[in-house]
């Protein structure tokens, strides 16, 4: 009965700070999104962290852990500020530098056009290119507020090559990869030296224990202690560090997607292709559902079922 009613209150405990943190942060989108200067907060982010909180509270409070374990400054001293520099030996100040900006790329959502107005708007522009030429596109291009698309157009319109401009705007492309790589890098070498921290973490604490050995119930909390460490460093790796670059690659990947896409929008309108072909090529990028919307008809023109 004591048992029950202990774990009972642990659980209460639990329920009550995830109840103070809420109160505190005010989760829902709009105070989240204010917090932000206005900008949509990356939702998935903060309900992937509350719901990892709380699986790693509650599976300590069945196994009948305190959470007074949580206090352990030797570990916390290892592994987080362990991990913070490896990393600084790994990579570059310069690098380092971008940190607090990836953070905020992790928990905002990347502010990108859609992907079915630029289809329709590369549509237009090829409609009024082949019936006015592409020098009718300047007022469109002073109107464009993406500075990689604003740049194709731009060198379009002054007359460059198709080569040409697929080189320039590939190669910025790349060159945005690499920084986003960098970025991700970060993070991914983080995931992989805190779980190592961890058992260097443990065996400390257990030198630490088998140290002394004549009181065995301070023995005992000794070597639980030095397992904290382990804990800490594999939950920070593999649900914080990991997790972020993941998202990072994510976020990098769908950018890129529509700057090819953009790319090929531009070479169409350049080389007179009409409306309708460049909605079908620039259809490849988009999902099935997306592709509807365009064609207005089911499986937009024939394209098949997505895979």
């Amino acid at each position: 009965m004591n048992k029950k009613h202990l774990l009972h209150r642990k659980i209460s405990e639990i329920h009550l700070y995830y109840i103070i943190y809420l109160k505190i942060w005010k989760i829902d989108e709009n105070n989240i999104n204010s917090r932000f200067g206005g900008s949509r907060m990356d939702i998935s982010s903060i309900v992937g962290l509350i719901i990892a909180f709380i699986a790693l509270l509650t599976g300590m409070v069945l196994k009948g852990v305190s959470l007074s374990a949580f206090y352990n400054p030797a570990a916390i001293l290892i592994i987080i500020f362990g991990t913070i520099s490896a990393v600084t030996i790994a990579f570059p100040m310069k690098e380092l530098k971008r940190v607090p900006k990836l953070f905020k790329i992790l928990f905002k959502e990347t502010k990108l056009a859609d992907d079915i107005e630029i289809i329709k708007m590369f549509s237009q522009w090829a409609d009024l290119a082949r019936r006015e030429g592409l020098l009718a596109l300047e007022s469109k291009a002073s109107e464009i507020e993406d500075p990689f698309l604003k740049n194709g157009l731009t060198l379009a319109i002054d007359g460059q090559n198709a080569d040409y401009i697929r080189d320039v705007l590939t190669e910025e492309v790349e060159a945005m990869e690499e920084r986003h790589a960098s970025g991700s890098a970060i993070f991914t070498q983080a995931g992989t030296y805190a779980p190592t921290l961890g058992v260097l973490g443990a065996v400390v604490g257990l030198i630490a224990a088998l140290g002394d050995m004549n009181d065995i119930d301070k023995l005992g909390h000794a070597i639980s202690a030095a397992f904290m460490a382990t804990l800490l460093g594999i939950f920070t790796g593999y649900v914080l560090w990991h997790p972020f670059a993941n998202k990072l690659k994510r976020k990098s990947a769908v950018e890129v997607k529509q700057k090819r896409m953009m790319i090929e929008g531009i070479l169409s309108v350049l080389e007179g292709e009409a409306p309708r072909v460049i909605e079908q090529k620039l259809a490849s990028y988009l999902t099935m559902e997306e592709r509807r919307q365009i064609s207005g008809e089911s499986g937009a023109g024939g394209l098949g079922k997505e895979s």
